[in-house]
């Protein structure tokens, strides 16, 4: 460390303030924030309100995509899953390439295939170059949503990190909760090439945010040199794996059985090669699977509490807003209203707990009260029907969003908080992002299922029966894309009755199992031990302000 001449002529470190430079709140110069870390905080933000807003805005403006595109069920299924494909197979390679290159240059990388994906969607006119363009833009996705967190590990402290993921966690909950609504609106009243165009200048403008302020110390070494360290066969591995795993999640039972080969057989391989993947990364200079940081319990406990938090807000996501659609006979924007209890309190609920978590120096009790409160009204959703008071289905999962809210928060700075070297806060965080997704597809996979079979077995009264209208009930699997088309059905009361019914019980199950995988998480967390969040360290990619003010 360089030493500087004191004022009383003895040698001093260069860290040590000078009497001068202390303000009257006892606050260094150096402890106050140079304005281009907000805009960086804002950047971040963007880059987490986007990634969420565009995982859910397809889910209404499909159909409308579809009809205009003269688009197949089968590729409106595809550009769904291209997007979700690219998310899942990137992910850990761009958090492993960001360590050993640099966040900056793999953040640029991301911004421009999300740019790139987003103008392809934008102008296509065939809706396999909409699944082209959702491709590409989950590829840019992958690393924008994983790079949002770690970044925001490299630039804050641990001290001072919950606050900095309460805006990082509205943000994402904002986008995830939001972009149904206004998926729907733009697709009907605005028109939908403008969901890519807005994605394009929103973007856009956190590239020029990210270039302009996001000032981040350089990792020194060739190029050459960093990138024969990366981890290229593990990259391709995992590339492969995520595929033959993803793809198979993504389709089960839709259009492909549980037990058909489409599904079993590629499932198997990607399972098996599991067993390679671990030799090699074993081997590996820098692995792409950071085994190093799950040293503690509490590690293993809060990435395990990551995937199931991921394989329950997805499904309540996607599941409730059809759930006012099949049991209330509403719009789809109508029921995106009638979701927006849970949504405001997921929103509100993220902030507010990242305040009190930052005040009281405490996480546990946050982490055990969110998952107490999340598991209970999962269960108590059980009871909600069509003859449900609407003040009683508001209040239950407004409640259920407070739970989502907290646990959200809670769960993320537990894990940063058991991390013992400072420089793995980032792939801890990755890690989480990663594992929080992949328990998203486990869980609308496993949901899909439960709500075909439960479905085809309340309506296994009226099999064979089924008036010409209600024919596609027949076949279970097209259940969830009927029900835009109920209200406009007309048959007796009787049977209307008996399908909302058979609707409601598959709904109501999923709740269950969903309230099941919550007590388990509940019961994970009683393991987490409270470490301190006294930490003010700061990774080797840290936030290095300009050296003018």
């Amino acid at each position: 460390m360089e030493k500087v001449e004191s004022r009383n002529g003895r040698p001093g470190s260069q860290t040590e303030p000078d009497a001068n430079e202390i303000r009257e709140d006892g606050v260094t110069k150096a402890q106050r924030k140079h304005y281009s870390f907000y805009l960086s905080i804002l950047m971040l933000a963007a880059i987490a309100l986007i990634v969420a807003w565009d995982v859910t805005a397809l889910s209404l403006a499909l159909p409308i995509i579809a009809e205009q595109l003269h688009g197949t069920n089968f590729q409106s299924f595809w550009a769904s899953l291209a997007f979700t494909l690219g998310i899942a197979v990137t992910q850990p390679i761009y958090a492993s390439i960001s360590d050993v290159v640099g966040r900056k240059y793999v953040l640029y990388a991301s911004i421009i295939l999300f740019g790139i994906g987003s103008i392809i969607f934008a102008t296509a006119r065939d809706m396999n170059v909409i699944v082209a363009g959702r491709l590409i833009k989950g590829l840019g996705a992958g690393g924008l949503d994983v790079l949002q967190t770690i970044i925001l590990c490299d630039i804050t402290t641990l001290k001072e990190r919950p606050r900095w993921l309460g805006v990082l966690s509205m943000a994402n909950a904002v986008g995830a909760v939001s972009g149904p609504f206004i998926g729907g609106v733009f697709a009907e009243k605005v028109g939908w090439p403008w969901l890519g165009w807005i994605n394009l200048i929103t973007v856009g403008i956190t590239g020029v945010l990210a270039f302009f302020f996001l000032h981040l110390m350089p990792i020194e070494g060739d190029i050459k040199d960093k990138m024969k360290r990366l981890d290229w066969p593990g990259f391709a591995l995992f590339a492969v794996i995520g595929t033959t795993i993803s793809l198979p999640l993504s389709w089960a039972n839709m259009p492909f059985a549980w037990v058909s080969w489409q599904t079993l057989v590629p499932l198997i391989i990607g399972v098996l090669l599991l067993i390679p993947l671990g030799f090699v990364e074993k081997r590996a200079e820098v692995p792409m699977i950071p085994y190093q940081i799950f040293d503690n319990v509490s590690i293993i406990t809060g990435t395990v509490s990551g995937a199931i938090y991921g394989s329950l807000l997805n499904p309540i996501l996607l599941y409730l807003p059809l759930f006012f659609q099949a049991a209330y006979l509403e719009t789809p924007i109508e029921a995106a209203k009638s979701t927006l209890p849970l949504c405001c309190l997921v929103v509100g609920t993220s902030v507010i707990v990242s305040m009190l978590i930052d005040w009281s120096r405490k996480y546990r009790i946050a982490l055990w009260v969110g998952w107490f409160v999340t598991t209970i009204f999962l269960g108590l959703s059980y009871t909600i029907g069509p003859d449900s008071s609407r003040a009683r289905t508001y209040a239950f999962q407004a409640l259920l969003g407070a739970g989502l809210g907290t646990v959200l928060v809670s769960t993320q700075i537990s894990v940063l908080a058991s991390v013992r070297r400072v420089d793995d806060h980032g792939l801890a965080s990755g890690m989480l992002v990663t594992t929080r997704f992949v328990g998203s597809l486990l869980g609308l996979a496993i949901c899909s299922t439960i709500f075909n079979s439960m479905f085809e077995k309340g309506l296994s009264s009226l099999k064979g029966n089924l008036p010409k209208e209600l024919e596609a009930l027949e076949d279970a699997s097209q259940a969830v894309g009927f029900i835009p088309r109920l209200r406009e059905v007309h048959v007796s009361e009787d049977i209307m009755d008996a399908v909302k019914g058979a609707y409601t019980d598959a709904f109501q199950t999923i709740w269950v199992v969903l309230a099941a995988f919550s007590a388990l998480a509940a019961l994970f967390s009683v393991l987490t031990r409270e470490n301190s969040l006294e930490k003010d360290d700061v990774g080797r990619q840290g936030f290095k302000a300009p050296s003018s003010e």
